[in-house]
């Protein structure tokens, strides 16, 4: 059976950090890279706060930057309270262990339920929202029998596979990633699953702010939060082009084992998993599939990887402006291409800290994409 909090490390944010951590998180043009480079950099989210409207000018920006005020940061954490939630920062030991350590993962998380599931090893469950009958039983079978073996399921809480995975798993243990707030989960249809999940049945988890309603392009961050805390993911029914088939490639580039329940070639929801077969993932038909595969490799991380922490005092690296001539080469290796960090520390000969803090000047001006694998681009409107 996999260890339950194995996990649990970290440090716990004051509150007057954690304030400053989701004053950051939502302020113009910081996702979790740029986060973590800015405390890297300066040593604390306080100081780095300060610092954004003057990177965001050296970096080219057209307009000020929007910092995320005092009062914001305030407002939310209470309506966080009033619903009974919590943010947990990513150096905490309440975040889940495997999800702190993939490819951007996010410095915050709101969590609603029973926390002691976000250190429990996890699987993911996902597939069709119109499945069908004996798809939802596979699905629910699934989940009741992985979380017997000491498993909490997870999911995105759509209806069909999703809902399935989470009712059959209420009782050994459920977690619902959210597109949208904590306070707008969706769809409407599964409200009453989902206060039985928030109600202390499971957990509830999101990045996204609280009374943030989902939209289209939200699903995919969800999408990534399951293949994220999930240590394998099991597809039951999927069409081309699905959110399903959106979290196996997210679950596969995080290193994550893929599952597949085959299906019938004439079943246009066996299209996804029937590819997902092709292209390597592991022909499931029962549980035990899942159990023996997820055996080698579901112990908790060990605990000798450092995690994101800043120093109590605030203080950080000295706020040196790059000269000209250095950013001028740092801007010149790069093009709309994606190119590695390392490679652009090499071409332009500028010292890697320096390069840093160009490409953070660029990233809050809006001028720079980042990619997977932590490779770089300037947005495609530059000259």
């Amino acid at each position: 059976m996999p260890p339950g909090d194995e996990g649990r490390r970290g440090v716990i944010l004051s509150d007057r950090q954690r304030l400053s951590w989701l004053r950051l998180i939502r302020s113009d043009n910081v996702g979790p890279a740029t986060f973590r480079d800015l405390i890297n950099h300066f040593g604390s989210a306080e100081t780095a706060l300060e610092q954004l409207p003057e990177l965001s000018r050296r970096g080219g920006s057209a307009r000020t930057i929007k910092v995320a005020s005092i009062g914001d940061a305030e407002s939310e954490l209470e309506a966080a309270r009033k619903f009974g939630a919590v943010f947990v920062g990513i150096g905490e030991p309440d975040y889940p262990p495997a999800l702190r350590r993939i490819d951007g993962a996010p410095p915050l998380i709101a969590a609603i339920g029973d926390l002691s599931l976000a250190t429990t090893v996890a699987v993911g469950i996902v597939g069709a929202r119109n499945a069908s009958v004996s798809g939802a039983k596979m699905a629910a079978r699934m989940a009741r029998e992985v979380g017997a073996a000491g498993y909490v399921v997870v999911s995105g809480l759509a209806r069909g596979i999703d809902a399935a995975g989470h009712r059959a798993s209420l009782e050994s243990g459920t977690i619902a990633a959210l597109a949208g707030g904590l306070d707008q989960p969706y769809p409407p249809e599964n409200l009453d699953l989902y206060r039985e999940i928030c109600s202390g049945s499971g957990l509830a988890i999101s990045e996204m702010p609280m009374g943030w309603e989902p939209r289209a392009r939200d699903f995919p961050r969800r999408n990534r939060l399951i293949a994220g805390v999930a240590l394998g993911l099991v597809v039951i029914e999927a069409a081309q082009r699905s959110g399903s088939l959106i979290t196996a490639r997210r679950a596969a580039d995080f290193g994550r084992l893929v599952f597949a329940v085959p299906g019938s070639p004439l079943d246009p929801r066996a299209a996804g998993t029937n590819g997902l077969l092709k292209d390597g993932a592991i022909v499931t038909t029962e549980s035990r599939d899942v159990i023996d595969a997820l055996a080698p490799s579901s112990r908790m991380f060990p605990d000798d990887e450092p995690v994101m922490e800043e120093p109590g005092s605030g203080d950080g690296a000295p706020f040196d402006e790059p000269r000209d001539d250095d950013r001028a080469r740092v801007i010149e290796a790069l093009s709309p291409s994606p190119a590695e960090i390392d490679d652009i520390i090499r071409h332009a000969g500028v010292a890697a800290a320096t390069v840093y803090l160009v490409l953070l000047e660029l990233d809050l001006a809006g001028r720079l994409h980042r990619h997977p694998g932590g490779m770089v681009s300037l947005a495609f409107d530059e000259n």
